[in-house]
C-alpha cells in the first residue's frame, strides 16, 4: 500500500482515528490527503487542504483510496464535487452510518469497488473491530483488507442488512463499555469509596479482564464460570446480574434501540428523507 494515493474527505474522531492508526501502523504521511475545513491542523507530512482540490491534481483518474468521513446528510450535496476525483481504479471507502451500497454506487458508479466500513475509535491504536460490506471482488477486498490491517481485525458481513447490528455492537459499543465502567465505579462510591479511586480500580478491572479475554481460549461466558466460586464473592455478584436475565435483556434493548435508529437513518438516506 506504500504507493497509494488516499483521500480523507473528513476528518473528525472517527476519520482522524483511522488516519492516526494508519500512520501508526506505517504508512507514508505523503500519501494521505485530507480535506476538512474545520481541522485545525494534520500530522506532520500530511497534506491538508480547505475544500477538495482541482479535478485531475492527483493524475488523471483520481485517487487510489478515497474515504468518505463526513456527516451523512452532507452527501447529496458534496458527491458530484467528489466523483471527480473518483475513477475506475479507485477503492471508495465509506464510514457515513446509515448510507447503504446502493445509495453510493448510484453517486459514484464509476468506483472501481465500493466498500462501507464500521470501525471505532480504537482504530487509532489497531485494536479496533471492523465490519466491512462492500461491492467488491477478491482483489479489491484483499486490498481492503491490507488497509484494514493496521486498524484492528476485520469481519466482513455475509448480507448487509447485518450492518444495521454491527453498527450498533461494534461501533457504538464502546459507549456502552465506558457507561458500564462509569456505572460500576458509581457503585462503588455509593457503597463507600471515594470516587477517583472507584474510576481507577473500575477502569484498571475492566482493561485486565478485556486482555485475558481476549488472549484465553475459553468464551467470555464460560471465564465468569470459572472466576466464580458456588456461593463465593464472585457468584453472588453473577446471581444478580443473571436474575430474571437482567444483564442479558438490557443489552439486548440497548443494541435493539441501537440498530433500529442505524436502520431509520439507512431509510432516510436512500430516500432523501
Amino acid at each position: 500500500m506504500a504507493d497509494r494515493s488516499i483521500l480523507l474527505i473528513g476528518c473528525g474522531n472517527m476519520g482522524g482515528a483511522m488516519l492516526a492508526g494508519w500512520l501508526a501502523g506505517g504508512f507514508d504521511p505523503a500519501q494521505f490527503t485530507v480535506v476538512d475545513p474545520l481541522l485545525e491542523a494534520a500530522p506532520a507530512g500530511v497534506r491538508l487542504l480547505r475544500e477538495l482540490p482541482d479535478a485531475g491534481s492527483n493524475g488523471q483518474g483520481g485517487f487510489d483510496v478515497v474515504l468518505l468521513g463526513f456527516k451523512p446528510q452532507q452527501l447529496p450535496g458534496a458527491a458530484a464535487a467528489i466523483a471527480a476525483h473518483i475513477g475506475p481504479q479507485s477503492l471508495l471507502l465509506s464510514i457515513l452510518a446509515g448510507v447503504d451500497l446502493g445509495t453510493l454506487r448510484k453517486h459514484f458508479g464509476q468506483a472501481g469497488a465500493i466498500v462501507r466500513v464500521m470501525p471505532n475509535l480504537s482504530a487509532a491504536l489497531g485494536k479496533s473491530p471492523i465490519a466491512l460490506v462492500g461491492d467488491t471482488d477478491r482483489t479489491a477486498q484483499a486490498e481492503v483488507d491490507r488497509l484494514m490491517a493496521p486498524l484492528g481485525s476485520a469481519e466482513w458481513l455475509a448480507d448487509e442488512a447485518q450492518m444495521d447490528l454491527v453498527t450498533a455492537l461494534a461501533g457504538s459499543g464502546p459507549a456502552f463499555v465506558y457507561r458500564f465502567i462509569d456505572a460500576l465505579a458509581e457503585g462503588a462510591t455509593a457503597l463507600g469509596l471515594p470516587r477517583e479511586q472507584a474510576d481507577r480500580l473500575a477502569l484498571a478491572m475492566v482493561e485486565g479482564a478485556a486482555a485475558l479475554a481476549a488472549a484465553s481460549p475459553h468464551a467470555p461466558g464460560e471465564l465468569a464460570r470459572r472466576v466464580a466460586s458456588p456461593g463465593g464473592v464472585t457468584q453472588v455478584g453473577l446471581d444478580v446480574l443473571d436474575a430474571d436475565r437482567r444483564l442479558a435483556r438490557l443489552l439486548e434493548d440497548t443494541l435493539r434501540g441501537a440498530r433500529d435508529r442505524s436502520a431509520e437513518m439507512t431509510e432516510q438516506a436512500r430516500t432523501g428523507g
